[in-house]
């Protein structure tokens, strides 16, 4: 074979492998999904996330996310994810619930009361919850604290009969709390979120129950001026793959991409953390009244609690999962006693 022949057989060869398909670098495209704005934490960390997975990929993985609600709420993002027309989204505990009713009893009021006490629930609890929900068609990448539900009302409420005097707005999609506040004797209206401010400002309503990064955002303290000392639940977020698009990406790559989500958990927690602390310190300063309480008084919250739980979790018609709601009860008597 001539030297002529040679090249432009090679030439046919590489033009062969370049454009054709079965040779070329096979690309995945993850559709992420959420309600959270790009100039937050979340945003941020989920933007890292998309470059932090391609370069591990070595570009096979594309990530793109769709910041701000962009593609829809959360049951229209869940829909879309069982049908692949997304493959994974950000989802608050309402989320979460709606395809693990289990999780729901994490956001039992008063039930987990600090920090360390949601530590260990998650610690005891993630390994059977991420099987659970992969039972249920998605993949955990991401679990995250993302602060603390509070108190904020026009007035004071040092007690729950305070708290049982005033109308206390609860966000149309938020059934499992509404039922729950209702079943334990509070007067609760259901007001969508984006209409807090004006439900305050009218007198439909006089507290509302959020995260202080969200009250402080949407300007609620300006009317919802007392802040309680107590924290209602923890607020949580995550982050789920249908298990089709978790499969498609290749196994070698499967255990660096968890240890990506596995950092971002870290620093999301870290930052929201921070950011709680300095919406509450603004809106301090702008006159948000922390109504702070002593352990005596944060007792009567929790007795007040526990005279409504064959309500709350009945074995007939439970608003919180029931087996789950006592596990999470048993972990933390061990955890209170120091085991």
């Amino acid at each position: 074979m001539n030297k002529q022949k040679f090249k432009f057989l090679l030439m046919i060869l590489v033009l062969f492998f370049v454009v054709n398909p079965l040779f070329a670098q096979r690309r995945i495209t993850i559709r992420l999904a959420s309600l959270v704005p790009e100039n937050t934490a979340w945003g941020q960390a989920l933007n890292r996330m998309a470059a932090e997975w391609a370069r591990a990929t070595n570009n096979e993985v594309q990530v793109i996310v769709f910041h701000g609600g962009t593609a829809g709420d959360e049951p229209e993002v869940l829909t879309k994810l069982r049908t692949n027309q997304l493959q994974a989204a950000v989802f608050s505990s309402m989320g979460l619930n709606s395809i693990m009713p289990e999780v729901m009893a994490i956001s039992y009021p008063f039930l987990i009361r600090n920090q360390a006490e949601y530590n260990e629930v998650m610690r005891v609890l993630k390994p059977d919850l991420d099987r659970r929900i992969q039972q249920n068609g998605f993949t955990t990448l991401v679990w995250v604290h993302a602060g603390w539900i509070r108190f904020f009302s026009k007035n004071p409420v040092p007690t729950p009969a305070d708290l049982r005097r005033v109308k206390i707005g609860s966000g149309t999609d938020d059934a499992q709390m509404i039922n729950a506040f209702r079943i334990m004797g509070y007067q609760v209206e259901s007001v969508p979120v984006t209409d807090s401010l004006m439900a305050l400002n009218s007198g439909r309503i006089d507290a509302v129950y959020n995260s202080p990064v969200f009250v402080a955002g949407n300007q609620l303290f300006g009317v919802a001026r007392n802040m309680s000392g107590i924290n209602l639940a923890p607020f949580m977020g995550g982050i789920l793959m249908n298990n089709n698009a978790w499969r498609q990406i290749p196994e070698r790559y499967r255990p660096q991409l968890l240890e990506i989500c596995r950092r971002l958990e870290r620093e999301i927690e870290a930052s929201v953390n921070a950011l709680e602390t300095e919406a509450i310190t603004v809106m301090r300063r702008n006159g948000l009244i922390v109504n702070e309480l002593t352990p005596a008084q944060m007792q009567v919250w929790y007795d007040d609690t526990a005279r409504f739980e064959n309500n709350l979790v009945s074995a007939s018609n439970p608003v919180f999962h029931r087996e789950y709601y006592f596990r999470i009860k048993d972990i933390l008597t061990d955890f209170r006693r120091g085991r």
